[in-house]
């Protein structure tokens, strides 16, 4: 189609979505006592063991043997687990009990010496039909009582997005919120010098891992937005020098032109049903806020104002929208309802404020502030209070909600030293306590992340 000819987005489909997931068996035991605050970040974390899955028989697969896949699922669930800050895994030469294929009750005599809270254990085997079946079970190792036990089919090479799908329910039975470890990131990969740079569409798993690119590189890309409740994506590419909007759905493998928007310089928003955009045009050298219906491609203006607004982002029950305008003299942040009335200004710290990203959970705006020689990632509550900076580097910028707002995501570029080595973006991600911060793993450099909702999970 055109600007996309050469794009590669179906081998990123076929790999990573193309897969269901059968949820076969649940088994869960009594309400156990363990518990993980989640408010407290990397202070004192859970100690939790988790040894390798076992076999039932290791047989080769066309994605190695059984007994390394098993011991890579125990590898990613810990990473993802330790990752949080909320948990300390137990070093696996420190186990005194061997765990087995056998679904039997661990010797939890053997858990309590190693301090151990919680423990995992799993197995896997290949079914008649070729699947691969992974079975886990969590333990509350101080009151003896099994948490949660559940079974999955699904083709081998799977086993990656299994593992992330156990993390999850480990990480919601413990702590009592969603996991966010089986989703997506779309980013923008960039290469080459400043003056040709190389911006592709790329995308990963939210640990870095499958990374994968929607487009080659022919077109400069910018700002990619995840949908908040579909697979769909929306961005900005430049075809012959003039900015136009693109809807990609992941399932589809599909693209599909939203429009030419002359004076857009970041790509919409999607409501929080997904059938709307919400985006900053300029006309006549001001910059205003509206709103595109994606059924019938109508779009309405929402601000009528001579400062410059823009970055608008719902709320996530779609009754606000908040953005950031000059209209006061100063970058600051407003709110107003979805058909532009009642604005508000909910900023007045010292600084500008820019890129403003309503939280899933609907209890906070994170933000990017600028002052004092640095741009760096905070948080406010909608009314403007309690307004918290987490972190503080030399420029950091474009947050992006976890899908149970508890963790951000933005990307940071280092500075340029004497020689002028440095300018270089990576993404990185931060927790809501601001201590909890961890260096995404990219191949390239790496800029403007958007974090998708969880993929589905197909159960029967």
């Amino acid at each position: 189609m055109g600007t996309m000819d050469r794009m590669n987005a179906g081998i990123w489909a076929k790999k990573a979505v193309g897969f269901i997931i059968v949820l076969v068996a649940v088994t869960t035991g009594a309400a156990a006592q363990l518990k993980v605050d989640v408010t407290r970040g990397s202070v004192d974390p859970v100690p939790i063991a988790i040894p390798d899955f076992v076999p039932v028989e290791d047989v080769e697969t066309s994605t190695g043997s059984l007994s390394d896949i098993g011991a890579s699922i125990g590898e990613v669930i810990t990473n993802n687990l330790v990752s949080t800050g909320l948990f300390r895994a137990i070093d696996q030469n420190a186990f005194i009990e061997k765990i087995t294929a056998a679904p039997t009750r661990p010797r939890f005599n053997a858990w309590r010496p190693l301090a151990a809270q919680a423990l995992v254990t799993g197995r896997l085997q290949i079914l008649a039909n070729g699947n691969l079946r992974v079975e886990f079970r969590l333990w509350d190792v101080v009151g003896e009582l099994q948490m949660e036990g559940v079974g999955y089919n699904t083709p081998a090479s799977n086993w990656r997005r299994i593992a992330h799908v156990i993390s999850d329910r480990i990480y919601t039975r413990l702590t009592g919120e969603a996991g966010y470890f089986d989703t997506r990131i779309v980013y923008i990969a960039e290469q080459g010098d400043a003056l040709a740079r190389i911006k592709r569409l790329a995308i990963m798993d939210q640990d870095g891992a499958n990374q994968q690119f929607l487009t080659d590189g022919s077109y400069l890309v910018l700002t990619p937005r995840f949908s908040p409740n579909r697979q769909e994506i929306t961005f900005l590419s430049y075809f012959n020098d003039k900015p136009r909007v693109y809807l990609f759905n992941i399932l589809s493998n599909r693209f599909e032109v939203l429009g030419d928007f002359p004076n857009m310089t970041f790509a919409p928003r999607f409501s929080p049903d997904g059938n709307k955009v919400v985006m900053s045009l300029a006309e006549d050298g001001n910059s205003d806020v509206y709103v595109m219906d994606l059924r019938t491609r109508e779009v309405n203006r929402l601000t009528n104002d001579p400062g410059i607004d823009t970055s608008p982002s719902y709320s996530p029950d779609g009754r606000h929208i908040v953005f950031n305008s000059d209209r006061g003299g100063s970058q600051q942040l407003y709110v107003m309802d979805p058909d532009g009335r009642n604005v508000q200004r909910i900023s007045f710290g010292r600084g500008r404020y820019a890129t403003p990203v309503w939280s899933p959970r609907g209890d906070l705006i994170a933000f990017t502030k600028i002052g004092e020689r640095k741009f760096r990632i905070g948080v406010m509550r909608p009314d403007g209070k309690g307004e918290r900076l987490l972190t503080d580097a030399y420029q950091d910028e474009g947050p992006t909600w976890s899908p149970n707002g508890r963790v951000l995501m933005f990307f940071r570029t280092t500075p340029y030293d004497n020689a002028g080595n440095g300018g270089k973006p990576s993404l990185w991600s931060v927790d809501l306590t601001g201590y909890n911060e961890h260096k995404v793993p990219t191949p390239y450099d790496a800029s403007d992340p958007a974090w998708s909702p969880p993929l589905p999970v197909t159960t029967r």
